[in-house]
């Protein structure tokens, strides 16, 4: 294999998927997964679980930086991971009973819309705000937002990262970097999962791809959460929206 190509490819497929991750909790997956198959052969179970290793440390990273700027709910997140863990197996059952009419431009759909959506209808409300919902009413909901969550990245097998930044800004009521933060929280864990089980099924894909896929979608993750925690919040709303918009078309052609 053409070690520049490889070099190459990973580079920008983990930037993309970086910067995804750092501002908007974005799944690796969505844009890893299509450039490993379509540039570089590697096979697609093999190749969703790089992203989904590449995924753990970006989203963990993203999420120490978060949490660092007080921009992280862990409690509701670890409750919310919980219940999405659980009912991702649930959703999974049930999609192994079920015809298989598997929705592939879910997830792309899924990112051109709500980066459309940030930028003509941004999220601005107030971490103040966000926090006047009762203890007992906000652990409900993440119970309930998780269980949604999980079923649908079971039966789908996508859109989780997206699933959970919608439900967290239009649902939950929370503020953008907040749910973000959140966001990527729970995505390390339920990654970590995913990647596992993948190379235990799958075995252990190209150490290179592995490795650079890891290492570069890593640092545009730590650029991008640092970026994001500094802006305001109208202009994160713009950039995440851009980021949406331009990844869900790209991604498009990829599939294409």
């Amino acid at each position: 294999m053409n070690i520049l190509k490889v070099i190459l490819v990973t580079f920008f497929a983990g930037m993309g998927a970086g910067i995804g991750t750092g501002f908007a909790g974005m799944s690796a997956a969505a844009v890893i997964s299509p450039m490993l198959i379509t540039f570089l052969g590697v096979d697609p179970y093999l190749a969703v679980g790089i992203a989904l290793s590449s995924d753990v440390l970006a989203s963990a990273v993203s999420a120490y930086t978060y949490g660092k700027n007080k921009n992280l709910d862990i409690r509701n997140g670890i409750i919310m991971m919980l219940s999405v863990l659980a009912f991702t197996v649930v959703g999974s059952y049930i999609s192994s009973l079920v015809p298989s009419t598997t929705m592939g431009g879910f997830s792309t759909f899924m990112t051109f819309l709500l980066g459309v959506k940030f930028i003509v209808k941004p999220v601005l409300t107030t971490k103040e705000n966000s926090q006047k919902c009762s203890v007992k009413k906000r652990v409900l909901q993440s119970i309930i937002c998780g269980a949604v969550i999980g079923l649908i990245c079971g039966f789908v097998g996508a859109g989780g990262g997206m699933m959970m930044l919608l439900i967290l800004t239009s649902v939950l009521g929370y503020e953008l970097k907040t749910a973000v933060g959140t966001s990527v929280f729970v995505m390390a864990f339920t990654a970590f999962t995913g990647a596992v089980s993948h190379f235990a099924l799958g075995g252990l894909p190209d150490p290179l791809i592995l490795i650079l896929c890891v290492v570069f979608t890593l640092i545009w993750a730590r650029i991008s959460a640092v970026f994001a925690n500094k802006a305001p919040a109208k202009t994160l709303n713009r950039v995440v929206g851009v980021v949406l918009v331009v990844l869900g078309v790209v991604i498009l052609l990829f599939s294409l």
